[in-house]
């Protein structure tokens, strides 16, 4: 079953919903990263939420989620835009990748320890214009909850999210997740209806462990709405990194500072944070770098 990400409305009760299968990108990422199933379940919940929010791209633009907290994990980041207009590139990393925890009360990886107190950023880059940021204080540190608040503080839109990861140490069994947004003037009796489909509705990784598609991850949650579709994404992990912004970032260096590294070691190496991908510079290639700041 490939990733998926699919939208549609349901215009009279004036409810927007989008949901998605993220398994295989969160696969991925933690097979790049090495992640622990604690790690693989709060990066992977981060990561699928990004993806719910790329349903509203265009263009170019890029939507951004960064946790901090003082939990062992410290940070978590994940961003996702169009590679094409009916693709969606997505990525997420942990600040600490081996973070671990006893399980919660309820049986459950404990995110929320592993998260701690903090804030939750999301950040919305445009084609035109200054990127919008948006941070508030976590709300629980459970990653669904803390969408959902930021939702109704910053952005005045009541939601339901629900994110689940289903991991553990040999891989990733199952990954998604859903969300409804009320829109302004929304009829009072379909939210209602809506809040009791979303308490009773089984976990999301449960009904994709059964089979369920995005598609039928949507009408779980929209129970008896009618619904007017209105786009499906294929998702793939996908990274923007390039020797050309690694030799940027070794520029912003300096001459000299370049030319001791150069002078300490006959190879240099970065790795990007995201994608892991290493990027060797010899130490001739570094003074070349400095000379043409000099």
């Amino acid at each position: 079953m490939p990733d998926l990400l699919v939208a549609a409305s349901a215009p009279p009760a004036g409810i927007a919903l989008a949901a998605a299968v993220t398994t295989d990108l969160v696969a991925e990422i933690r097979s790049r990263h090495d992640l622990s199933p604690l790690a693989t379940a709060a990066t992977g919940r981060l990561t699928t939420g990004a993806v719910l929010f790329g349903v509203s791209l265009k263009g170019s633009e890029r939507i951004t989620l960064q946790m901090t907290g003082n939990g062992p994990i410290g940070s978590i980041a994940a961003d996702a835009w169009l590679l094409e207009p009916e693709l969606l590139g997505a990525r997420g990393y942990a600040g600490n990748p081996s973070a671990d925890l006893p399980l919660n009360a309820a049986g459950k990886f404990d995110v929320a320890g592993a998260i701690g107190t903090g804030s939750l950023q999301v950040t919305k880059s445009y084609d035109v214009g200054q990127p919008y940021v948006g941070i508030v204080p976590l709300y629980s540190g459970e990653i669904a909850e803390d969408i959902a608040s930021y939702l109704v503080n910053s952005e005045q839109i009541p939601s339901v999210v629900a994110l689940g990861v289903l991991a553990n140490p040999d891989g990733v069994l199952a990954a998604g997740g859903v969300i409804a947004q009320v829109l302004p003037g929304a009829d009072d009796r379909a939210i209602a209806a809506l809040e009791e489909r979303a308490l009773a509705m089984p976990p999301v990784t449960k009904l994709i462990s059964e089979g369920a598609d995005a598609h039928a991850l949507l009408h779980a949650l929209a129970g008896s709405l009618e619904l007017r579709a209105h786009r499906a994404l294929e998702i793939r992990f996908a990274c923007t990194c390039s020797r050309e912004k690694v030799e940027a970032a070794l520029l912003s260096m300096g001459a000299g500072e370049l030319r001791a590294l150069a002078a300490e070691r006959s190879e240099s190496e970065a790795a990007c944070e995201f994608c892991k991908k290493r990027y060797i510079f010899t130490s001739d290639e570094l003074r070349e770098l400095a000379e043409r700041i000099a």
